[in-house]
């Protein structure tokens, strides 16, 4: 297929073309949102840990959860999941013990020091969150319509996923 070749399925070139800017803005959000914690770790001096591992953190919050939970929830995609897990044991921002009904499972919680990482994060996001509506970027109306609106795309990439297998 040459770069003149039209794409299947590009018979609504506008709605196409939509598509695919809402897809690109959603990725580049994601890197952006990663930055954003980043900056605001080495802001604050915690430079050991990485954005991915906050957020993993800050997720988790007083849950006790495995590995294959926060896989699942799929919030993680293109991270090692459970390298990151093990990194944060190993610098004591997680508490890890084996499964009492499955042994192969291992739960993981947050340490007091966890909990701070958590606090930060949080933090940075009701800040976000204040900035958003007092400055009149966003108010309640339009968090629900992007949040709505992002969910109907979820649910129809995830009936996409079913309907393959």
């Amino acid at each position: 297929m040459s770069m003149h070749t039209p794409l299947p399925g590009t018979g609504n070139a506008g709605f196409m073309s939509g598509y695919l800017e809402a897809l690109a803005l959603v990725e580049r959000l994601h890197r952006l949102l990663l930055d954003v914690i980043k900056d605001e770790f080495e802001r604050v001096g915690v430079i050991e840990i990485n954005a991915v591992q906050a957020l993993l953190l800050f997720n988790i919050g007083d849950n006790e959860v495995t590995a294959g939970e926060l896989k699942s929830r799929g919030y993680y995609q293109g991270s090692n999941v459970s390298y990151n897990l093990k990194k944060l044991v190993e610098m004591g921002y997680m508490h890890h013990q084996r499964c009492e009904i499955d042994r192969r499972s291992v739960r993981v919680r947050l340490t007091e020091k966890g909990r701070g990482v958590r606090v930060v994060v949080s933090s940075l996001f009701a800040r976000h969150a204040d900035g958003l509506q007092s400055k009149g970027v966003l108010g309640p109306e339009g968090i629900e319509d992007i949040t709505s609106s992002l969910r109907r795309v979820e649910r129809y990439w995830a009936d996409q996923i079913r309907y393959i297998y």
